[in-house]
């Protein structure tokens, strides 16, 4: 199975490279156009794409009449090789390619470690810009220089991500603060990548889910991330944020200094704590055990009640503490429910966690345009299928683990496996395309905890006003009758 996945992995990746002379061609024409640096970023990454599909092609062809072990060693060797390309190459380019190779640094199991490994640094080791550039950004943005503006500015930055890096200063009366720089340029780079991403959504769509509204998804997506661009709106969504979950007995979240935010500088406190690693390799398998159960509650305190949720959950986001709680860091891609979004698709979650039943299953998915009414498919198998995911609340106790979720993943993604024809009928509305992003993320980090728990009961309480099922859950429950009061 692991074989299988990589190789999916891989053939995905194979599909950009059959759009890289088009894309060059593309390139040449725009010479002397305005948005020639946008083709120049494009002509990059499927440089990249065409240079790993070479890669695997010739794995392929030196594994034909080999032995089983050659071919997965030939195979695992392509893996590990082309995540070390793509963090150097998004660690560099920023933007939601970017975003991509961190969420696939620790959801695809099916990597070897050496190659999850690669990839993890894109979560808070990229490249950064240099200190000059930083500083102009905060110069153009408060009128004054980073040493004007702070009583100490470290031009050296202590984390780079995707959009922006952090630099640790002290304000003008003596506060440790976080302030996050907009990489000059990201915009244009986050537009390439969109550009790009609907051309990819649109190959998957004729190729293996016919009914997939790639449209949607790329203009879901474009809002979202256009959003993130703004760090104005990440500021009010992180007031937002620290209002609701205020004295929270878990959940921490970090103090905005509105008077140093601006449209490329958000400045919050500074908050110490350890890394996901760290905090893995230091603290008990009991704290572990919390801090999963805090990050899962987290996201569906924020879905279910508040109705407004981090759409980004990968660990390079969280600081974490002794006591297992968790500091939650960044809220620039931020979804929040449009009236009607829930009320369209909880109905469907409900058919396959609360109810476990594939006939109203089928009927939901159909009415929220998960599938076409002329879909023809048995609802046993279109059940099996989508309650993959969900696996963990349709029992009493489970533990999340990495083969769950390499397994899983890997059944996803089986297009010739037994569930080929659901797949190609599903359409994933795009009201539903960053919650199956947090599903995905908060379930790879609880499979790196092995975090178990009475899982079902735990989002019972969530969906339906279950009673609290552990000790986090009525702490939480207490602190809310206070909160809301």
């Amino acid at each position: 199975m692991q074989k299988r996945a990589v190789a999916s992995m891989a053939s995905v990746i194979a599909l950009a490279a059959g759009l890289t002379a088009a894309a060059q061609r593309a390139g040449k024409q725009a010479a002397a156009s305005p948005i020639t640096n946008r083709f120049t970023r494009s002509a990059k990454v499927w440089k990249l794409s065409a240079r790993n599909s070479a890669r695997f092609a010739v794995s392929r062809v030196r594994g034909i009449g080999s032995a089983e072990e050659r071919r997965a060693q030939l195979d695992e060797q392509f893996a590990i090789r082309t995540a070390e390309d793509v963090a150097k190459e998004l660690g560099e380019m920023k933007g939601v390619l970017m975003k991509a190779g961190q969420l696939i640094s620790f959801i695809f199991e099916a990597l070897p470690d050496e190659a999850q490994e690669a990839l993890a640094t894109l979560q808070a080791d990229a490249e950064p810009m240099a200190p000059t550039l930083a500083a102009t950004v905060v110069r153009d943005d408060f009128g004054r220089p980073p040493e004007r503006v702070f009583l100490d500015w470290s031009d050296m930055p202590v984390a780079a991500a995707s959009i922006g890096q952090v630099h640790k200063a002290i304000t003008h009366d003596g506060r440790d603060i976080a302030v996050k720089v907009q990489y000059p340029g990201v915009h244009e780079a986050i537009e390439s990548d969109l550009d790009a991403a609907e051309v990819m959504y649109a190959m998957f769509s004729s190729m293996m889910l016919k009914g997939l509204d790639a449209k949607g998804l790329v203009d879901e997506l474009r809002d979202r991330m256009r959003e993130e661009l703004d760090y104005s709106i990440e500021a009010g969504n992180l007031a937002e944020f620290e209002a609701r979950f205020q004295g929270h007995p878990w959940a921490r979240i970090p103090k905005l200094v509105p008077e140093l935010c601006s449209e490329r500088v958000l400045t919050t406190e500074w908050v110490d704590g350890m890394t996901f690693d760290e905090f893995r390799a230091k603290e008990s398998i009991e704290t572990q055990q919390r801090a999963g159960e805090v990050v899962w509650r987290f996201a569906q305190n924020a879905i279910n009640r508040y109705g407004i949720f981090n759409g980004d959950p990968h660990p390079g986001n969280y600081k974490f503490h002794h006591d297992g709680s968790v500091t939650f860091l960044d809220y620039g891609l931020v979804k929040r429910w449009s009236p009607g979004e829930w009320e369209t698709l909880s109905p469907t979650i409900d058919a396959i966690i609360v109810d476990r039943d594939p006939d109203k299953l089928v009927a939901e998915m159909v009415r929220s345009n998960f599938l076409p009414a002329s879909h023809g498919l048995d609802p046993a198998l279109v059940y099996d299928y989508v309650s993959s995911p969900y696996v963990p609340y349709l029992t009493d106790e489970f533990t999340f683990t990495r083969e769950w979720m390499r397994d899983t993943i890997a059944k996803i993604f089986d297009v010739q496996g037994p569930h080929g024809r659901v797949i190609e009928q599903l359409n994933m509305p795009p009201s539903f395309v960053i919650l199956d992003r947090v599903v995905w993320g908060v379930s790879a980090i609880l499979g790196k905890l092995e975090a178990h728990g009475p899982w079902r009961a735990m989002l019972l309480e969530y969906v339906a006003d279950g009673p609290p099922a552990t000790d986090l859950g009525a702490a939480e429950a207490a602190w809310s009758a206070s909160h809301h009061s």
